[in-house]
């Protein structure tokens, strides 16, 4: 099964946004004659393979190569990097191409950045002496289809780059994008946006639109987009610090999703290749993924099972009775989905050696109660615990800041008392990370008392007896806790932020509703009640689109939320969320992480 994701079936056409980004590389390509070597910068590597087969980059002469410190091996007189805008990358590029100098080798070099080239990293090239042996040109790569429903922008580190370092390069890249869509499907006329981030990203495009305007003319009819809502991930940090419970969500937590696929030893897939490892791709082209993904895990077990018995009584009754033709062929299109079935249960039997274990049963419990938050005591206890048994750092901060968050802070004995058994346990190195949580505000000193019991009631975020099997809300995806992000964007659809406007005020960041361009008549969400409003649709009769952006990252489970409300029966809208990048508790705690030395 291909890695490109299908798009055939998207809301919205994604296909023709992915079209261009696979023609503009592609025309940089076409423009350097000949054979040439293709040097990619490795965190771009797993990005471009949802854009391009590498084999198309082939036939277009190019050489594959990942960019490392090591010299380009290669006869090709034409090198191409394609790189972010990284200092470190620079370094990599300078030293090759001193190493070709020093021994002689003459070539053509050429420097594409993605997506747009930076001053601080060509004053490097000239500081180096190299600038004017380059080439230097963009390669304008802003967002890219994850799935049909789902936009990344790829940025892994915005929400610490935001919160720890005040750097707000990533929010002029996020609001680049959205102007970008703006162009191919018309200016959006609702912005809503919650988070300090997020109202910026707002005024930015205000800004772009009044530079570069989008053309809001009647010939252009209704704008297929109707609302973005624009959300920070520093205004919920509680629900990505939480095991997420659904199908993706866990492979997620344990294997790790990258660009749409996980890797894994070929023995658990079934396949004997000793020590190999294989890459099965997670997208909606596999009917059966797209069927249960966004389903709790439990369920999906129960789904599997019933599947494999049905194939099994179909098979057994081929035997012992004569088959018609019609139903013959039947039988076979059930087999066609056999492959799919395979990959499912093994994925979900490797899942189980995970979901079974004692120790995430009980964190699970843990992360229940500190949701809950009316057990502070056991809460500390446990965590201290944790910490005294040497479990990984990442899975004791993640439970840290979700108890800093729901008790706006820890009593500040407790906070210097775990601050130093952190440090006394796994080394004082690890004294930069916790600066920057704090600086961040994820761990923190208590200085008033939480507001997270007003929230989590007036929200209804902890909801009693989940159905998780017919789940009538979003609750299903956490078992009982309904995600505050989604709870948000489910206000921000039905009626705007003006109800919850006393709630808002409670979470961190400012926010904001701004009704754009000439589009007086077109339908706010305001006037929203459930019912389908016919000037709510396009002119071919599909519903209209709310754009969600998460800044600073989405969970799977927060994406299966959003999916579950879009199929909500009187829902008016679909949904497609744009983030800056898929996250779970641990690889957003990570980027908080500090590598020393």
């Amino acid at each position: 099964m291909a890695q490109v994701p299908n798009l055939d079936n998207a809301p919205i056409n994604l296909k023709s946004i992915r079209d261009q980004s696979q023609k503009e590389l592609i025309t940089i390509l076409k423009n350097i004659r000949g054979k040439k070597c293709l040097v990619i910068d490795p965190k771009l590597g797993g990005s471009l393979s949802l854009i391009v087969q590498s084999s198309l980059l082939k036939e277009h002469g190019a050489e594959l190569r990942h960019l490392n410190a090591e010299p380009v091996q290669t006869d090709c007189t034409k090198v191409v990097y394609l790189v972010r805008a990284q200092l470190d990358l620079m370094k990599f590029i300078c030293s090759h191409i001193h190493n070709d100098i020093s021994k002689g080798i003459q070539r053509e070099y050429f420097v594409y950045f993605v997506p747009r080239r930076a001053v601080v990293c060509e004053k490097i090239l000239e500081e180096e002496k190299i600038h004017h042996l380059l080439t230097i040109g963009e390669y304008p790569l802003y967002l890219i289809p994850l799935d049909e429903d789902v936009l990344s922008f790829e940025l892994d580190v915005a929400s610490k780059e935001h919160l720890v370092d005040g750097d707000t390069t990533s929010l002029w890249h996020i609001a680049k994008a959205i102007h970008k869509l703006e162009f191919s499907f018309g200016l959006i006329p609702n912005v809503r946006a919650k988070g300090k981030a997020s109202v910026r990203v707002a005024d930015i495009l205000n800004r772009m639109q009044s530079e570069e305007p989008v053309n809001t003319s009647e010939q252009m009819g209704v704008p297929e987009i109707n609302t973005i809502i624009l959300l920070d991930r520093e205004v919920d940090m509680i629900t990505p610090m939480c095991s997420q419970l659904t199908y993706e969500g866990l492979l997620d937590e344990f294997l790790g999703i990258n660009n749409g696929a996980v890797e894994l030893d070929s023995s658990i897939m079934g396949v004997q290749q000793e020590g190999k490892k294989i890459k099965v791709p997670l997208n909606s082209s596999d009917k059966l993924f797209k069927e249960i993904r966004d389903q709790n895990f439990e369920v999906v077990v129960q789904v599997l099972r019933q599947k494999a018995t049905s194939m099994k009584q179909d098979y057994t009754e081929m035997q012992t009775t004569n088959q018609t033709v019609s139903e013959l062929k039947d039988f076979v299109k059930k087999l066609n989905s056999l492959p799919e079935m395979t990959r499912h249960i093994n994925l979900g039997q490797h899942l189980t050696t995970f979901t079974s274990k004692p120790s995430f049963l009980a964190r699970l419990d843990m992360e229940q109660t500190l949701v809950e938050a009316e057990s502070y005591d056991i809460c500390f206890e446990y965590i201290e615990e944790m910490i005294h048994k040497q479990e990984p750092l990442i899975n004791v901060l993640r439970l840290l800041i979700l108890f800093s968050i729901t008790n706006s802070g820890l009593p500040k004995k407790n906070f210097d008392y775990l601050r130093r058994e952190l440090l006394h346990s796994y080394g004082f190195e690890h004294i930069a990370t916790l600066n920057n949580l704090e600086k961040s505000g994820l761990l923190k000193k208590q200085e008033t008392k939480s507001n997270w019991i007003t929230i989590k009631r007036a929200l209804r975020l902890v909801v009693e007896d989940t159905d998780t099997a017919n789940p009538n809300d979003i609750s299903y995806v956490f078992s009982g806790y309904a995600p505050l992000s989604i709870r948000l964007v489910q206000h921000a659809i039905r009626s705007g932020w003006r109800p919850i406007e006393e709630i808002l005020k409670l979470l961190p960041g400012p926010h904001s509703d701004i009704k754009r361009g000439g589009f007086s008549s077109s339908p706010s969400l305001d006037s929203l009640n459930g019912s389908l409003h016919n000037s709510d649709k396009v002119v071919d009769g599909r519903r209209s689109l709310v754009l969600v952006v998460f800044i600073g990252g989405v969970t799977s489970a927060e994406i299966s939320a959003l999916r579950f409300l879009s199929a909500q029966e009187g829902m008016a809208y679909d949904i497609i969320v744009a983030t800056t990048k898929i996250v779970n508790g641990s690889t957003l705690t990570e980027t908080f992480v500090e590598k020393l030395g």
